[in-house]
């Protein structure tokens, strides 16, 4: 057995019925040309001629003295780890989103390794899906992105084992020393552990202290207004999700002089602003958004390898330029603070600054004084075209987490010169999510306005399509007419 990192293990001590801790992939693919209308029953039969899993994919979780461990599920049955469903007629992107929306809300069952897939079929022309899930005390985004891309072919002709067949540890899975460490080791390492680790709380704690009473470009914790994501969650949930050129973002940023990060930020404080002033519910001072900043770039190690900073997303700023170079100045500040840090300071940093959380989220506090709004991710992905068993990749949406209040979530992955944006939410807290696809495309075409540039036709008929359909929860919940 092998012990989780305290960050991992926080994974599995927040999880609860209301608020799954797992992490998602949905992935459309095209069969290859000249595959009959049994290419995915074919596939399902190549695939279970592999019974036995890998690490992580054969770990489950264990309690032992308080503690969490990985132990290796010598019982594993891939018949309850890997489904074939189809959709209703008439299989259009909106039942698939439906179903995912379903999916998601479904806890992984503790007493086996924490991972499901599901081969969707009938989407119209053939295509179908793949929607991944997997236990985020398992990995983070970045990992799964890299185990998604490693797990496919370069080639339409080249076939690789299934995932879980395939030896991807030292990318994505928790790793185990042969032997333990001798005492004077451990010692030494816990000291110089400790003194990176140390600055790193420090100054996380003095953000969180001085966030209150301190004005800058860069937010802090507890400047956040309160607001309709800020609320406890059920256990439904409610998926959304559309793609766009990543050439196009790439022109707003280049003519702004902003990253692609900071457009996508752009982007999204354009759509929170327009569906809040929508349900009568825009506050005055502006939301305050947790971005994850990935690690794996300083280490080879797997598991959850993340720091975070908080942006400003200037919401109370009408005109979309201002805001975007609000949103600039804001996230460079708080770049400029962790780049001197080490690994260890930069991941201490993180988790310190935002150390109430879990305070307020037990008492009830964060409702009426929330650290942060909600969370956005932007997860890089692989820049070649990818094939499994010959069919073509052609679309990527991730699909994370919303928590107790931090109702919304938006998670942004690449793929190829797109990118796909990820709405997850709880269905009951955040209603009509829909609308934000239509205000997303608002945000871009505003800040092309407000830069003068056109829209070039090849942007347009972005992929995807929206999904507004109910999903159960283990209570009768009230539904909230749509705006």
């Amino acid at each position: 057995m092998s012990a989780l990192n305290p960050t991992d293990s926080a994974f599995l001590w927040m999880e609860t019925r209301n608020q799954p801790m797992h992490v998602a992939g949905l992935n459309i693919y095209t069969p290859p040309s000249g595959a009959g209308p049994d290419f995915v029953a074919k596939l399902m039969a190549e695939w279970n001629k592999s019974p036995a899993a890998v690490a992580p994919f054969n770990l489950r979780p264990v309690l032992r003295m308080g503690l969490w461990y990985w132990e290796k599920d010598t019982e594993f049955e891939l018949d309850y780890h890997l489904r074939h469903l189809a959709l209703p007629q008439p299989g259009r992107i909106r039942e698939l989103l439906a179903l995912v929306s379903r999916l998601h809300g479904n806890l992984l069952d503790r007493n086996r390794p924490l991972w499901e897939i599901y081969v969707i079929e009938g989407l119209p022309g053939g295509r179908f899906a793949v929607y991944s899930k997997i236990h985020h005390a398992l990995i983070d985004g970045v990992s799964g992105a890299r185990m998604m891309a490693k797990s496919l072919s370069l080639t339409a002709t080249e076939h690789k084992p299934p995932v879980w067949a395939q030896n991807l540890l030292s990318q994505s899975a928790p790793r185990t020393k042969a032997a333990p460490p001798s005492l004077l080791e451990q010692l030494g390492n816990a000291a110089k552990a400790g003194s990176q680790i140390l600055p790193g709380v420090g100054s996380g704690l003095w953000d969180t202290l001085r966030g209150s009473y301190v004005e800058s470009d860069a937010a802090l914790p507890f400047q956040a207004p309160p607001t309709l994501f800020n609320v406890e969650i059920s256990g439904s949930r409610r998926f959304a999700s559309q793609s766009y050129s990543l050439a196009r973002l790439k022109h707003i940023g280049d003519a702004a002089g902003a990253t692609v990060n900071d457009v996508t930020l752009a982007i999204c404080a354009g759509a929170l602003r327009e569906y809040l002033a929508a349900q009568g519910q825009l506050p005055k001072k502006p939301l305050i958004a947790m971005v994850p900043v990935s690690l794996h770039t300083e280490t080879s190690a797997g598991g959850n390898q993340v720091s975070l900073i908080l942006a400003n997303l200037a919401t109370h700023i009408a005109d979309p330029l201002q805001r975007l170079q609000r949103i600039v100045a804001s996230t460079a500040e708080a770049k400029t603070k962790l780049t001197p840090m080490s690994k260890l300071q930069k991941m201490a940093h993180g988790i310190s600054s935002i150390s109430p959380l879990g305070v307020g989220m037990v008492t009830g506090a964060a409702a009426k004084h929330p650290m942060f709004n909600l969370v956005i991710s932007n997860v890089p992905g692989p820049k070649d075209a990818l094939y499994l068993n010959g069919a073509h990749l052609d679309e990527v949406y991730p699909v994370s987490i919303p928590t107790h209040y931090l109702a919304l979530n938006i998670t942004i992955s690449g793929y190829r010169d797109r990118l796909g944006f990820g709405y997850i939410a709880c269905r009951r807290s955040v209603p009509a999510l829909q609308r934000m696809l239509d205000y997303t495309h608002n945000a871009i075409t505003e800040l092309e306005a407000a830069l003068g540039l056109g829209t070039h036709q090849a942007y347009k008929n972005t992929a995807a399509a929206p999904t507004d359909v109910p999903t159960k929860t283990n209570k009768p919940t009230r539904r909230k007419k749509a705006a």
